[in-house]
Order: structure tokens, then C-alpha cells, then sequence
């Protein structure tokens, strides 16, 4: 999906923004390729770096993926406020951040 939002985007920017080291996204970027799901192209203003696209295969199957995500987000609600499940939300926001915070590593 951060692909379909986001694209082209280059692998380094992908696996920013999953949280997700650079060998491992360099990794599930090969099998989504070999699957015909995303492919690869050099991106014109820096050959150093990938831009990464969806093909139609891709394409296809992000509204199955939007649906699985939106059961298993109603199924994890479940019985939780709008309130206090932004409160959640906001709590693992600042989780995250602390722990992803490289000046205090």
C-alpha cells in the first residue's frame, strides 16, 4: 500500500517510511517484482537510486489489500471509542517516533 499511495518512490524513501532496513525492503522488492506486482526503473535525476511504480498486476489487487486492512482496523476497534482509539493512535505515534529518533541513539 505505500507503494499505491505514494508512487514513484524510491526503495531508501519505502523502507523510511516502513520503518524496514534497506536489505530487507531491497528483498520483498525483488519477489513483488518477480510476481509482477511493482517493477523498477532508474530514476532519471539520480541513477544511484530506483523509483519504484505499480503495474497493472499491482494495481489489481490494492482494493483486496484495502478491504483485508479494513476488516482487521474494524476488528481491532471493536469496542474502543473513536476517543480513545485516537488517543491510541497517538500514544503509538509517540512510541514510534521515541524509538526512531536517531539524535538520541
Amino acid at each position: 500500500m505505500a507503494i499505491a499511495n505514494r508512487e514513484p518512490i524510491t526503495q531508501k524513501e519505502l523502507s523510511k517510511k516502513l520503518f524496514i532496513d534497506k536489505t530487507t525492503t531491497a528483498k520483498a522488492i525483488t519477489k513483488l517484482e518477480a510476481e509482477d506486482y511493482v517493477r523498477r526503473e532508474a530514476d532519471s535525476a539520480d541513477h544511484r537510486y530506483h523509483l519504484l511504480y505499480l503495474t497493472d498486476s499491482g494495481r489489481e489487487v490494492v482494493p483486496k489489500i484495502q478491504e483485508a486492512l479494513a476488516r482487521v482496523k474494524d476488528k481491532t476497534r471493536k469496542g474502543i471509542t473513536d476517543e480513545v482509539y485516537g488517543l491510541l493512535l497517538n500514544l503509538l505515534d509517540t512510541v514510534l517516533h521515541n524509538l526512531t529518533d536517531e539524535e538520541e541513539m
